[in-house]
């Protein structure tokens, strides 16, 4: 059974720094490009970055690059979003999706499993 759970999220204020962790069971994680998607209540959830299964490939969206960096440890089969000087705008629960061979895609279609997420809060 797939597990993708999110961890880290919390109150943080603008321009301070935060990380988000997500630990995932249940599949072989270095076949996997992972994905960070936000959402925020009555929006679509939408990208925010992802890596490649071998982390090459590493796309963001225009509005966090730059300030936010997406990394894995395929030995704790984790993936990592570190938020540096977020804005109240980044406000949104956090999710992490999997995509077994991807290419790090922006399009939520492409990702088979996904979290619970996890509140993220920027006061101003």
């Amino acid at each position: 059974q797939v597990q993708l759970v999110e961890s880290g999220g919390g109150l943080v204020q603008a321009g301070g720094s935060l990380r988000v962790s997500c630990a995932a069971s249940g599949l072989t994680f270095s076949n996997y490009a992972m994905g960070w998607f936000r959402q925020v209540p009555g929006k679509e959830r939408e990208f925010v970055a992802a890596i490649s299964w071998r982390a090459g490939s590493t796309p963001y969206s225009d509005s966090v690059k730059g300030r936010f960096t997406i990394s894995r440890d395929n030995t704790k089969n984790t993936v990592y979003l570190q938020m540096n000087s977020p804005k109240p705008e980044d406000t949104a629960v956090y999710y992490c999706a999997a995509d077994r061979w991807g290419t790090s895609s922006a399009r939520k279609s492409e990702y088979e499993y996904w979290g619970q997420g996890t509140q993220v809060t920027v006061s101003s």
